[in-house]
């Protein structure tokens, strides 16, 4: 079955308010084993909205339409749908009710409802309704044939109330049976078209499961999509090619799906009982923001130090003065002296430090905007990297924070 989402609203176009429903609706037609192939936004125009809801009826077995089913002149869903089936719009007097008393008990006996408000009791003719236990927008199913066209409110509580009550108990008939899970492995620490090398005859003769790479944010993320006719056997056919990915690109592997690099820290550090502080220069407390947005970090994370100037590095930390001055503050020589120095004042097995020029001014020829070093002190030893990074200011520090947390975590494995 193909599916496909309509968006309705000119909000939606302005950008006055994001789409969440269709991310919504998507992931629940995955779980349900149907094949969504298009999403579209159209705003409150009658001829436009016909033309991708008429559109939309050719090419798909299912389709779902969220917004446009209030009261006000400009919402056209219910309109749209009579001219694109041929269904003349008839008023259904059970609803009439339900809305005139929803009206007395909310406002009173005395309220003089809106004749606009009448326009929420009217359907394509045949039309299933389906109920709206929190609004005034009641939804409607329409069966025709081989297609069904599905229409919800678009207030998001709304909609999801009324999908889950209404319309995930009739998914599994519409999937087939089938079942669609997947399963995202995280990476970081390697560049994409590396990975991509690396699982590259995987990625050219996927069939099913499936296989995608995707890149954000420094991250990479690998999604696993089968399908069965059960979540059980979808996981079984997953799990050769998971092990397979793990087996080639196993060593910069941090976590499936939901999992965070912090977070994974967190695990291997309270595992081993080791503790830790930060000392940050150019992310300006980034590093310790990211590690203690973790549940129960308290039991690893013992201090931070943000330490801009150098009279800051020399007070709190124990940098040398002369150190300072031969080197400058952006160096290895400082970044060692600031993880040593930061374990030192803390009393913790880890250590890590950051300095550098996040810019955008403040760089020269030898130490350009984008240079940073980033160290770890343990009980064993030192280790510093220098790296070179472009981009806006705030992405510098982002890179910088992945790259110390990458460092860590690779170091911190059991």
């Amino acid at each position: 079955m193909k599916a496909e989402l309509i968006a309705v609203g000119t909000e939606l176009l302005l950008g006055e308010i994001v789409d969440i429903n269709s991310p919504y609706l998507a992931g629940k037609l995955a779980d349900h084993g149907i094949n969504l192939y298009y999403i579209s936004i159209v705003g409150d125009n009658r001829q436009r909205g016909l033309g991708v809801l008429q559109q939309a009826l050719k090419r798909s077995d299912l389709v779902i339409i969220s917004g446009g089913l209030g009261p006000t002149d400009d919402d056209l869903t219910r309109e749209l749908v009579s001219a694109a089936t041929g269904r003349e719009l008839v008023e259904e007097p059970r609803v009439w009710a339900e809305l005139e008393q929803w009206f007395l008990r909310r406002y009173g006996e005395d309220y003089h409802i809106p004749k606009h408000n009448r326009r929420q009791a009217q359907f394509p003719r045949g039309s299933r309704i389906l109920g709206n236990g929190s609004g005034t927008a009641p939804g409607f199913l329409l069966d025709m044939g081989g297609k069904k066209l599905i229409a919800l409110p678009g207030v998001p509580g709304e909609l999801r109330d009324m999908f889950t009550r209404e319309v995930e108990p009739l998914l599994p008939s519409l999937g087939g049976g089938r079942r669609l899970v997947t399963r995202n492995l995280n990476f970081v620490g390697i560049g994409e078209s590396k990975l991509e090398e690396l699982l590259g005859d995987l990625l050219a003769t996927q069939t099913n499961p499936t296989l995608a790479l995707y890149a954000s944010g420094g991250k990479l993320r690998v999604r696993i999509t089968a399908r069965a006719d059960s979540p059980e056997g979808a996981s079984a056919l997953i799990a050769p090619i998971e092990a397979q990915i793990k087996e080639r690109a196993g060593e910069y592997f941090y976590g499936r799906d939901d999992e965070t690099l912090e977070g994974v820290i967190g695990k291997q550090l309270t595992m081993r009982g080791l503790s830790l502080a930060v000392a940050e220069s150019c992310t300006g407390g980034l590093i310790s923001h990211t590690l203690t947005n973790v549940p129960g970090s308290s039991a690893y994370f013992e201090r931070a130090f943000v330490v801009y100037s150098n009279r800051a590095k020399e007070d709190e930390l124990g940098v040398p003065r002369e150190l300072l001055k031969r080197y400058g503050a952006v160096s290895a020589e400082v970044a060692q002296a600031m993880a040593e120095g930061v374990r030192r004042q803390a009393n913790t097995d880890y250590g890590v430090a950051v300095t550098g020029i996040a810019g955008p001014g403040g760089g020269t020829a030898e130490k350009p905007v984008g240079l940073v070093y980033i160290a770890l002190a343990s009980p064993g030893d030192t280790i510093v990297e220098r790296h070179l990074w472009r981009g806006s200011r705030e992405e510098i520090k982002h890179r910088t924070m992945l790259a110390a947390l990458y460092l860590l975590w690779s170091q911190s494995k059991c």
